[in-house]
């Protein structure tokens, strides 16, 4: 079973991360709220470029969500710490089989608590300006659930974030969610063109978003 934190550390964590934010100088705008306003369980899926991500993850993250993690995550320093308390399952992607026993209790998970999951499809960071190609746990886990899949994508972090170069300036993360991916009807046929689907919707959002992003500090919603 997946623990959960409760109200009062989920509002010490975005506490948490609204000041990690801000240290780093960075602003993030997100558009799309209304299509996470959808009632029951679904799968959040986004693109991943570093763990920055959980910045912007937290910013957006619905009630009764948690994530799926690669094991080397939680010792990621101040990000380790917020994913640990945040409930996020962490698990060693060098064992397939511990990966797959998560993901079918998820699946049983959501259904019986009626809870949301999210997860990296591209599987392993990506800062290369595009999405890798997806992986298909996570659309095997909404068509076994029956549950829809909603897009969140996070724009190129290329404009403040320069890893080979180890620099790092201020800048503008742009997360725009997209409208939710229904599966009910769906069958195990159905999830590379389910998977296929939901790449070219992100990586069509990815580019316009990145070409946008401007740089300047604090929050902004729309």
């Amino acid at each position: 079973m997946i623990d959960f934190a409760a109200d009062l550390e989920h509002l010490i964590i975005r506490f948490m991360v609204r000041h990690v934010k801000y240290l780093l100088g960075l602003r993030i705008e997100v558009s799309g709220w209304e299509h996470l306003q959808t009632e029951g369980p679904y799968v959040v899926i986004s693109n991943h470029q570093s763990s920055l991500d959980v910045l912007g993850l937290m910013e957006v993250l619905p009630d009764r969500c948690t994530t799926i993690a690669k094991k080397e995550l939680v010792y990621a320093g101040t990000v380790g710490l917020i994913c640990w308390l945040g409930g996020i399952v962490f698990i060693n992607r060098k064992k397939t089989s511990d990966a797959k026993s998560v993901m079918a209790d998820a699946a049983k998970t959501m259904l019986d608590e009626q809870i949301r999951l999210w997860v990296f499809p591209e599987g392993t960071r990506n800062q290369k300006g595009d999405l890798l190609p997806f992986k298909k746990g996570a659309f095997h886990l909404a068509v076994q659930a029956q549950v829809p899949i909603i897009p969140v994508v996070f724009s190129s972090y290329n404009n403040f974030y320069l890893r080979k170069e180890k620099q790092f300036r201020s800048g503008t993360i742009k997360l725009k969610i997209l409208p939710k991916i229904e599966t009910k009807g769906m069958t195990a046929d159905d999830v590379s063109s389910l998977s296929d689907k939901s790449y070219s919707l992100m990586r069509s959002a990815f580019l316009e978003i990145s070409d946008s992003v401007t740089q300047s500090n604090g929050p902004s919603r729309h």
